[in-house]
């Protein structure tokens, strides 16, 4: 079947059948994706147990609770990371932090404070280095934006988040901090180590099938968001991990490398109300302003909320 054929086809099962109200933007995505799919299995000449296998692997990765995690690993959300920049540059949108993939592992609904939060539980406190996170949020202009919303979350020593491993404490390692009148804020938590998919989960397999590893470096996700400014979706990964530049969710980005710096001086220890050495990490933050002409920073799409 040609691919004129195969257009004529969808239109008349998926278009010409209707007979009641028409979502038009719906039916436009649908005839859309199902003529590339008709299309893909004629190219490939695709046989009836290969489409069942994928209807399958579909079906288990949701019941899994993994599609989110394979829209990272298969590119999905880089791209549109990569659409949403292409955006900006027509609109001449600049100078703002570099966005990043969200990711599968947000908790809405951390505790809130001003300035600064404590993150961890100090359940890991005796065997992982304490971090401090710090930086202040600017416009592009370089003027501070007090009490803006800095959400924050990142992986424990093992690599896991809380809420979807229930070991841990509601909200550990997940905060959200306001900024203080400086435009700064602090964060006093743990280091976070990178992760890999779990190894006998429906994303895994399909990265085995294409001969890549489902790791991610060590890392740290950020929502920020303040009044007439563009939501700002990002994370920094850290440098020296050996994942840094072979993110399995492609989310390392040039302007999102963070360098984790050990602080061992006493006066300093002191300073911050520690007994022992600590790293440090600066990350600040630049958000642009709200713009009518370019698509909405703000993604709607399901979240878990404790």
């Amino acid at each position: 079947m040609n691919h004129q054929d195969i257009e004529n086809l969808v239109k008349r099962i998926n278009v010409d059948t209707a007979n009641g109200p028409v979502d038009q933007r719906v039916q436009q995505v649908v005839v859309r994706l199902v003529s590339d799919l008709f299309k893909a299995i004629e190219d490939l000449d695709l046989q009836p147990s290969e489409v069942w296998k994928g209807l399958e692997y579909l079906t288990d990765a949701g019941q899994a609770n993994e599609l989110g995690l394979l829209a990272a690993g298969i590119g999905l959300e880089h791209f549109l990371d990569l659409r949403a920049d292409e955006a900006d540059a027509k609109a001449g949108v600049t100078g703002g932090t570099p966005r990043t993939i969200e990711g599968p592992l947000y908790v809405a609904g951390a505790p809130e404070s001003v300035g600064f939060a404590r993150m961890d539980d100090g359940t890991e406190s005796d065997h992982v280095d304490t971090l401090i996170i710090e930086g202040v949020v600017t416009d592009t202009e370089g003027q501070i934006l007090p009490n803006a919303k800095v959400e924050i979350w990142h992986a424990n020593s093992l690599g896991n988040y809380s809420f979807f491993d229930k070991s841990q404490s509601d909200f550990n390692l997940r905060r959200t901090i306001y900024t203080d009148e400086n435009g700064r804020y602090t964060a006093l938590t743990t280091m976070p180590v990178g992760y890999g998919c779990p190894p006998d989960g429906t994303t895994q397999a399909l990265l085995n099938k294409l001969g890549r590893h489902g790791n991610r470096p060590s890392h740290v996700h950020y929502f920020i968001s303040a009044p007439s400014f563009r939501k700002l979706t990002t994370q920094f990964n850290i440098e020296g991990d050996q994942y840094l530049w072979d993110d399995f969710a492609f989310a390392t980005r040039d302007g999102l490398v963070a360098t984790a710096v050990e602080v061992k001086e006493p006066a300093e220890i002191q300073r911050r109300g520690l007994d022992k050495p600590f790293k440090h990490i600066q990350f600040d933050i630049k958000l642009v302003k709200e713009a009518a002409q370019i698509p909405s920073a703000e993604v709607e799409r399901r979240r878990a909320s404790a």
